[in-house]
C-alpha cells in the first residue's frame, strides 16, 4: 500500500512525463486524412484543367486545434481589385469533413479587398484548401494541415 507522500511524489512524477512528452514537437500530430472523394471531385470542378499557382493566395488557420467546432480562418488575396484584375470568389474546402465544401465567399470590384475572417468546423485532423477564382481565369491555391484533438462534425 502507497501512503500519501508516495503517491503524491510518483504522481508527480507521471504528469510531469506526460507534459514534457506533449511538448516534444510532433508528440501529438497525427498525419492528415486522405482526401475524400467529396474533396477531389470539388476541387477538380474548381480547377478544372487550369494550372492553380501558389502565390497571392494567403490561407490562415492554428496549426492545432483542441476543438474541431471552432476553428477561425482567415483568407486574403493579394489583387489590386481593379476591373481588369479582380478576384471573383474564394472557395473554402476541406480534405475530410462529411462535406468537402465548407464555404465560398464572392467579391465584387466594390468589396475593395479580397479578404474575409470566418469560422469553420472540421471533423479530424486534414489538410483545409483554398482556391480563389481571378478575373482573366487564373486560379490560386492555398493549403495548411490542421491538427484537430476533438472533431467538430458529429463524427
Amino acid at each position: 500500500m502507497l501512503d500519501r507522500r508516495t503517491f503524491f511524489l510518483e504522481g508527480s512524477a507521471a504528469v510531469a512525463l506526460i507534459a514534457l512528452l506533449r511538448s516534444i514537437d510532433g508528440a501529438q500530430a497525427e498525419p492528415a486524412a486522405t482526401p475524400s472523394a467529396d474533396f477531389d471531385a470539388a476541387f477538380n470542378a474548381l480547377v478544372g484543367k487550369a494550372t492553380p499557382q501558389d502565390a497571392g493566395l494567403t490561407l490562415d488557420l492554428p496549426d492545432s486545434v483542441e476543438n474541431g467546432d471552432y476553428v477561425p480562418v482567415a483568407l486574403a488575396v493579394a489583387s489590386p481589385m481593379t476591373a481588369d484584375d479582380h478576384v471573383t470568389a474564394v472557395h473554402l474546402l476541406s480534405t475530410a469533413n462529411p462535406r468537402a465544401e465548407v464555404a465560398t465567399f464572392r467579391f465584387t470590384l466594390l468589396s475593395g479587398k479580397a479578404q474575409v475572417t470566418s469560422r469553420m468546423r472540421l471533423a479530424k485532423t486534414q489538410d483545409v484548401v483554398a482556391v480563389a477564382e481571378l478575373s482573366g481565369g487564373r486560379i490560386l491555391v492555398a493549403r495548411r494541415k490542421v491538427d484537430v484533438k476533438v472533431g467538430g462534425c458529429g463524427i
